[in-house]
């Protein structure tokens, strides 16, 4: 089965939005992918990589989309870590958009918006759930 390799986010801060990402769940940087319009993070089997807008142009794609369009879900280990990253996620100048809650598919979670404005969840799974029910937005 194929495996999604990288997310890859608009950001008008190849400095500062990254630093957010690393800050806030430890990530390392991919030091050996970093270039002047580029900057990417290890976060297990996904890399997230930051883009500048020449980027873009370099791959022959449209001018980056404004406003949310996707949402990271970060998944940690434990209730206490959900609360925890919340209020660094603030503390970093991430905007809580829904203080966390227990969902109706046994996840506790809440939604942010990082600096630039692209929305992220941090999320636990509360119990055992089927592959379907892990997996709903």
């Amino acid at each position: 089965m194929p495996t999604l390799f990288y997310v890859n986010i608009a950001t008008q801060d190849l400095e500062k939005l990254p630093r957010f990402y690393t800050d806030l769940f430890g990530f390392e940087e991919a030091r050996a992918t970093r270039t002047p319009d580029f900057r990417a993070v290890l976060s297990g089997k996904t890399t997230i990589g930051f883009s500048a807008a020449p980027t873009y142009a370099a791959l022959n794609l449209p001018e980056p989309p404004r406003g949310t369009k996707l949402i990271l879900t970060f998944d940690v280990s434990h209730i206490g870590e959900v609360d925890a990253k919340i209020e660094r996620a603030i503390a970093l100048g991430a905007k809580l958009l829904k203080p966390a809650f227990r969902t109706s598919y046994s996840h506790y979670q809440a939604v942010l918006l990082d600096p630039e404005g692209n929305g992220f969840r941090i999320n636990t799974i509360l119990e055992q759930t089927s592959a379907t029910e892990a997996h709903r937005t």
